[in-house]
């Protein structure tokens, strides 16, 4: 089959020379039964990728199933992804098929293949290598015939040395891996792309696009779009929606672009020009000139109030109150007195909060607060860009990986913490 119709078929959209290397790699795989690790940010489009790889292989006729591994706690993710049988714990009324059992003679695609637990991985191990596995409560082998397909938006060889993954599982999923570029490193598909999802929703939505500016066009190929595919389509829909008829300028495309539009600047604010343009003179200091600096001010007071806020968190779910009492006074000067004062509040009155206070045996390992120490209890005072970074690692590091947990802590959101761990290239 020709690529471009290959590409078309599949939705696998793009033109550039990265993206063509990925399709090539897909059409040589789809027709055998190797498994397939797909690496690459969310929203990249690694379910497409599954479904073009399953679509085109022997086994398009039978089931293609789609687990968020991700997504399921950790507590029953062995019964979904291998059944269990009746009365195999409370709640367990009857007896019921795992993923793999459906799966049978079809693909099953593991996303987010990093997040499963070490007892698991054990038995997918099995599963891969022989096809046998357990129900949970059963002694019966079960058998199953499936091609797998994983994904991950982490750096699986890192978890490995880090030992949150299994090395032999890594090898085992490692045996062909595909590499799903983010869109700012493809920036020629970017135009294309968005012109068919406009065309899409206008024809969905049975709206008029009159088409954007080229200030929206060049901002547009620049933003950074850390949500990849997924938010390119998210804005196109909501330009196509909410700005109906209208020709879309620069002003109005920008209060639809959530992330980060280039390393260092604030959210949703106008990207700074990265060239002289050699229109002004050095002591020309205009109105653009100090709306700049007004810009650049907001976003500094922001990313400070940030900082403190996580650092905030990080303490109070960390330590217990006479640890951070302990800690030098360098250190407790970089979060704002309001915030240690309601932190002190709240561990020495946790029974009014629903909390237990921690026992004494329980000791926070020493090592955590020397390295709180270390970063941040000397006379050199960390910008807030390795402050933020820090922290975030350091909470990671406290979960094992685990980033809801850690954004938790941190007192930001799950997607913030994706966006700066691209921001930081902490993936």
């Amino acid at each position: 089959m020709d690529r471009e119709v290959f590409q078309e078929q599949y939705g696998l959209l793009g033109n550039s020379p990265a993206m063509k290397q990925v399709v090539d790699k897909i059409m040589q795989v789809a027709r055998t039964d190797i498994t397939v690790l797909l690496q690459g940010e969310s929203g990249v489009g690694k379910d497409v990728t599954a479904r073009a790889i399953h679509g085109a292989s022997n086994r398009k006729h039978h089931n293609l199933v789609i687990v968020n591994c991700g997504a399921i706690p950790e507590g029953i993710i062995e019964s979904e992804l291998f059944g269990h049988e009746k009365g195999a714990f409370t709640g367990a009324n009857e007896s019921r098929e795992g993923y793999f059992e459906k799966a049978d003679q079809g693909t099953i695609f593991l996303d987010e293949i990093g997040d499963t637990p070490k007892n698991v991985q054990v038995k997918l191990l099995r599963v891969l290598e022989s096809g046998e596995f357990f129900r949970v409560g059963s002694s019966k082998i079960q058998t199953t015939d499936v091609r797998v397909i994983a994904a991950t938006n982490q750096n699986l060889w890192e978890l490995v040395q880090e030992g949150s993954f299994r090395e032999d599982l890594y090898y085992r999923l490692d045996t062909v891996q595909i590499h799903l570029p983010a869109l700012r490193e493809r920036q020629e598909d970017i135009i294309p792309i968005f012109r068919k999802f406009v065309q899409e929703y206008s024809a969905r939505y049975d709206s008029v696009f009159k088409g954007f500016s080229d200030d929206a066009r060049e901002l547009l190929i620049s933003y950074r779009w850390p949500g990849n595919i997924r938010e390119l389509r998210n804005v196109a829909e909501q330009l196509v929606v909410l700005e109906k008829s209208q020709f879309i300028d620069k002003e109005r495309l920008q209060k639809y672009l959530k992330g980060r539009q280039h390393e260092g600047s604030a959210d949703n604010l106008p990207m700074v020009p990265t060239e002289d343009t050699g229109k002004q003179q050095e002591n020309n200091f205009g109105q653009r000139d100090r709306e700049l600096v007004y810009r650049a001010l907001v976003e500094l007071r922001n990313d400070i109030a940030d900082v403190k806020k996580m650092f905030a968190n990080f303490l109070y779910s960390t330590f217990s109150s006479k640890d951070i009492k302990a800690l030098p006074s360098s250190v407790l000067s970089e979060v704002e007195d309001h915030d240690l004062g309601k932190m002190n509040v709240d561990l020495g009155h946790e029974s009014s909060l629903g909390m237990q206070s921690m026992p004494d045996e329980e000791e926070i390992p020493a090592k955590e607060i020397s390295e709180v120490e270390e970063f941040l209890g000397n006379d050199i005072i960390p910008s807030i860009e390795d402050t933020e970074k820090f922290l975030i690692q350091q909470a990671l590091k406290k979960f094992d990986g685990n980033r809801r947990k850690a954004s938790e802590t941190l007192g930001i959101s799950e997607r913030t913490l994706y966006r700066k761990l691209d921001q930081y290239g902490l993936q």
